[in-house]
């Protein structure tokens, strides 16, 4: 990410408990060289307000009514405030609004830095987090990592969430890139998250005083050693289900005993965890199935510290995944060592914020009800060219009405940023199905795009988000899992849920002929009309779980006493 892709700003409404900041990469670098030194550890106060500060001065921990340090402290500390001054008094946006959204902060409850892992798929529920922290009460900030070497997409998709959510404050925490660029993708992440530890650490300190919890994504797992320094309460979210949850404790253990890899046992052949379904070999996450590759190294080495922190935050609800919850809370996935507190406090799903005025929501106002095949694959879902051919094929044989997002392959995403239509689809596609087809080039608002009643099926590759957001339309699923866990949300909602019906060949290459068949069964057939009624039953639950007094607002305010007991324990002299 860059200055020019993503904000440097932070956002805030006045009436929000959260303080705004601009981090820019001189400021934040200044920050880190300058400061790391300094002490802050000082909590909010028991009771009364947070102190008063401009919001520059409270980002980095600094008031005028704090003793002057001596020396080069001081002489830092000034060229800071100068630094960050300069920032706010030149930004029309914030002019104003800094001892507005210092005053809302004395209105927190409790106070939490979230630090999501690389990816916009991790950060988008991380949002829906803090928001949620939000309306109880609690101020949130979003610290995201900014490595030189960014995804430019993403960087896109940072500015849409942070302009689209201006009630949360977005700090970007310029970190270095993995040292070895020829390392895989999950190995250069796993480095940059680790390397970025220092620059959290001082982060933290220069906070006008320590957050109550520091929240982390569940590749964060370095983090916990910055919590553990601090001696701040580390809590993991987990935005994926409780089922992967569990597969994911209990790999470290299951996968040495195992004879062989996953990708040796073959595809039929199957796995046993608590609290799920047998699994397919083959349908376990890609970055394991070499059990001595360096991704499954990284990965694994992650899934075993998950357990170290305080509890686990995951976004799914009591009712739609009874198996795996009784496992977690059973220990049995973790053998011989505790279990983290599992907390379902889902369904989390992004309400579209602003409206986006996405061309395709206006072709969709002109469909009839239900009548709209959606396929999207989430911001990393890309084929090659023939099996693109291949769906548009499949499409256009079924006959009915599509709305498809479709991204550049991924071997030109490099040279070619948008598809070229015309070259990757079949020749007179586009034109042939122009009266009952539409098709969007990369990017569409998905969230609003499955809400919509013109939408009666959708094709995903299976990320969670995804799946709660059609879970929460009651909208079939055509499940194409792509990467990451999505192969057990498959299994989930196949085979536990049937609520989605599983794309033969997914593994490999989907046939036309398979893609036009599964969508005439959900489209056309009892049994997609049972997928619906099921559904229906899902989001029924899904709301009241949401709701006051519901199971999901119950576990929130659970993990709202739990983590004030084990505070005033560590105030009293007690271990967190």
């Amino acid at each position: 990410m860059t200055g020019g892709d993503v904000p440097t700003t932070g956002f805030v409404d006045a009436h929000a408990p959260v303080l705004f900041v601009i981090v820019t990469g001189d400021a934040m670098a200044g920050v880190s060289h300058g400061c790391s030194h300094m002490q802050c550890n000082a909590r909010k106060p028991k009771s009364g307000p947070w102190p008063m500060a401009t919001a520059a001065e409270a980002a980095i921990g600094l008031r005028e009514s704090a003793p002057a340090a001596v020396g080069s402290r001081n002489r830092n500390r000034e060229v800071l405030l100068r630094s960050f001054r300069r920032v706010i008094n030149t930004n029309p946006v914030l002019q104003g609004q800094s001892e507005a959204a210092a005053a809302a902060m004395a209105t927190t409850t409790k106070t939490f830095v979230l630090y999501p892992s690389l990816g916009v798929g991790h950060l988008i529920p991380m949002v829906e987090l803090a928001k949620r922290l939000l309306a109880h009460g609690h101020g949130a900030v979003i610290a995201v990592v900014d490595p030189p070497d960014a995804d430019p997409l993403s960087a896109a998709a940072v500015s849409r969430l942070a302009a689209g959510n201006p009630s949360i404050a977005f700090r970007l925490l310029p970190a270095p890139a993995s040292p070895d660029a020829a390392a895989h993708p999950v190995k250069r992440s796993d480095d940059t998250l680790r390397l970025a530890n220092p620059v959290l650490r001082d982060f933290l300190l220069l906070q006008n005083s320590l957050p109550d919890a520091l929240v982390l994504d569940m590749f964060c797992v370095d983090a916990l050693d910055v919590a553990a320094d601090l001696a701040l309460p580390a809590y993991f979210f987990f935005p994926s289900g409780a089922g992967d949850l569990a597969v994911f404790f209990s790999l470290p253990y299951l996968y040495p005993a195992l004879p062989a890899s996953f990708r040796e046992m073959g595809r039929h052949e199957l796995v046993r965890c608590p609290g799920m379904p047998p699994i397919r070999a083959v349908d376990m996450p890609l970055t394991v199935q070499d059990r001595d590759s360096e991704p499954a190294k990284v990965r694994l080495r992650q899934f075993k510290r998950i357990p170290e922190g305080a509890g686990v935050l995951v976004n799914t609800f009591d009712w739609l995944e009874p198996g795996a919850l009784k496992a977690l809370k059973e220990g049995v996935c973790v053998p011989g060592k505790p279990t983290p507190r599992v907390y379902c406090i889902g369904p989390m799903v992004s309400d579209g914020g602003k409206k986006q005025g996405h061309e395709c929501l206006a072709w969709l106002d002109a469909q009839p009800k239900k009548s709209v095949v959606f396929l999207c694959f989430g911001s990393k879902g890309a084929f090659s060219a023939l099996q693109l051919q291949e769906m548009a094929r499949g499409l256009e044989s079924s006959g009915h009405r599509f709305l498809w997002a479709v991204r550049a392959p991924p071997e030109e995403q490099g040279q070619f940023p948008e598809p070229d239509l015309d070259r990757l689809l079949p020749e007179g596609f586009l034109e042939r199905t122009k009266e009952r087809g539409m098709v969007v080039k990369s990017w569409v608002p998905q969230a609003e795009v499955v809400r919509h009643e013109a939408v009666g099926a959708f094709v995903t590759h299976c990320g969670w988000n995804s799946t709660l957001e059609a879970i929460m339309a009651g909208l079939p699923m055509l499940c194409w899992p792509l990467y990451a866990e999505q192969g057990l949300n498959k299994v989930f909602m196949v085979e536990e849920m049937r609520i989605g019906v599983e794309l033969a060949g997914y593994e490999e290459f989907v046939k036309a002929e398979e893609l036009e068949a599964k969508v005439r069964l959900v489209m056309e057939t009892e049994e997609g009309e049972r997928l619906r009624d099921r559904l229906a039953v899902a989001r029924e639950k899904a709301v009241e779980a949401i709701q006051e007094g519901g199971s999901s607002e119950m576990a929130l305010a659970e993990f709202i006493r739990d983590l004030e007991n084990r505070n005033s324990s560590s105030e009293n002299g007690g271990c967190k």
